[in-house]
């Protein structure tokens, strides 16, 4: 394949993952942790379309997690990648469609855009390439190509795609089912046409703006105009908010897929897991003697075919239990039957309904600067540790309600307090009154390590005015 017909991958960062809560949470979804292996799943998505055959990725994310998105490409090696930010969430049917717009704007109509979410596990990347490989031909010719996965068990939390034909290994769609109840489900995998729909495509931009053009007009004008209006903003092409709100929230497969005609499938030749629960995680890695899958600090007796997994240093104890789910963290601990593990919904929807952030942040709290963590809070106060990391800086800011104190654990930060600037030193510390304007900075060669003290009426993270960002940020930003 010549550079011109290189692949373009299209990764779709914007899910908040709360299927694999506590340790998966909307400031730090699942993409961004490394669940399986030492690469997040984001990172794992981006080495999988590393070959020849494809150009550099391009990541679709929204606004809070942009740093996260550049940090983690910048480890992999894809620091120069393209990251379009979503204004507001919206379904996969934008989401594909800008795809196909920024592909054609990049190459030509005739471009190859490979959509696929940046949260799945595909662990056999050989087999992966191949059958990429293999669908290139059928959709320069026009088709939009899904990937299908071959079920081995009657799963109700997937999609399915109904096929036919014996012309392996591309088959016809007949139809793309939602997700059914069990019964279902057995007969599905009965009659050995159904597919579990994997979410992954492939399709010339030209194919797939004719397809919206046909089935979906009215996203496609939206799309257009926010795209035409998108401005960049540092190394992120943000969309236009208003264009890109007026979009209807909607899947790619409820837009578009169940209504066009002449989509092929092909059954990917390699393993696959959405990790749509914790139970997956336990089916896909190695286990123990008594099946047990365990990460972390740990001690189990007389415990079978269970998973384990324990953050933070924190020792997680199990004694006489089977089949089960177990997860620590530092501010949250999970403990399910490991078949009841997708109902951890009902504690992410208590923890919204209560307006607690258990569900939202972890103790540590990433910031494009680096990162804070809450050590202790109690009336009027609280104590955070600080890391920033060399050559990076906070917003110059000021608070209406609180007044920080710094202490310098390790490394060298630069402080200004008004027109005052001044270096600190391990064991120096300052004061920082309220409503001051001030400002704090790494000029150093490695991370500088803080704890911070917090008095005041009120310390909600909301509590700041910006007055100059080296991320554009904006007061509503984190």
């Amino acid at each position: 394949m010549t550079n011109r017909q290189a692949i373009h991958p299209f990764i779709l960062s914007g899910g908040s993952g709360t299927r694999l809560w506590p340790l998966s949470r909307q400031a730090y979804p699942k993409q961004f942790l490394p669940l399986v292996g030492k690469d997040s799943l984001l990172q794992q998505s981006c080495h999988r379309v590393r070959d020849k055959m494809f150009s550099d990725p391009t990541v679709l994310c929204n606004n809070s997690h942009r740093f996260l998105v550049a940090e983690q490409l910048e480890e992999a090696g894809l620091g120069g990648c393209d990251i379009v930010l979503e204004p507001v969430s919206r379904n996969t049917a934008p989401a594909a469609l800008v795809s196909a717009l920024v592909a054609a704007r990049k190459g030509s109509e005739n471009s190859l855009v490979l959509l696929m979410p940046s949260d799945h596990v595909i662990q056999d990347l050989t087999g992966f390439q191949r059958s990429i490989a293999r669908a290139v031909e059928t959709a320069l010719a026009g088709h939009l190509v899904t990937f299908g996965i071959r079920p081995d068990s009657p799963e109700t939390g997937y999609g399915y795609i109904e096929t036919k034909g014996d012309d392996a290994p591309m088959l016809d769609v007949v139809r793309f089912v939602e997700k059914p109840d069990k019964t279902t489900a057995e007969s599905y995998l009965e009659t050995g046409n159904f597919f579990w729909n994997a979410g992954i495509f492939l399709y010339t931009a030209k194919a797939m703006v004719a397809a919206f053009e046909q089935h979906a007009p009215e996203l496609l004008s939206h799309c257009r105009k926010a795209l035409d209006g998108a401005v960049q903003d540092l190394d992120f092409l943000r969309l236009d908010k208003t264009a890109y709100g007026d979009c209807n929230n909607i899947s790619l497969d409820y837009a578009i897929m169940e209504k066009q005609s002449g989509i092929k499938c092909l059954p990917l030749e390699s393993d696959w897991s959405d990790l749509g629960a914790w139970p997956a995680l336990w089916e896909i890695e190695d286990k123990d003697k008594d099946g047990n899958v365990a990460h972390g600090d740990h001690l189990l007796f007389d415990t079978t075919n269970s998973y384990l997994h324990s953050t933070d240093g924190i020792l997680l104890s199990v004694i006489g239990m089977d089949d089960i789910v177990a997860v620590a963290t530092k501010d949250a601990i999970l403990i399910a039957p490991k078949s009841r593990a997708q109902d951890v919904k009902m504690v992410v929807e208590k923890l919204r309904e209560d307006r607690r952030e258990e569900h939202i942040y972890h103790t540590r709290v990433y910031r494009p600067w680096g990162w804070y963590e809450g050590l202790g809070r109690g009336k009027r106060f609280q104590v955070k540790c600080l890391s920033v990391r060399p050559g990076a800086q906070l917003s110059l800011q000021s608070h209406y309600h609180r007044a920080e104190h710094w202490v310098v654990v390790s490394g060298t930060v630069e402080v200004r307090v008004n027109d005052k600037t001044s270096l600190l030193t391990e064991n120096e510390s300052t004061y920082i009154p309220i409503g001051v304007k001030h400002r704090l900075g790494n000029p150093g060669k490695v991370s500088a390590l803080l704890v911070e003290v917090q008095s005041g009426a009120y310390l909600g993270e909301d509590d700041i005015v910006r007055y100059e960002d080296d991320f554009n940020r904006s007061h509503e930003d984190g």
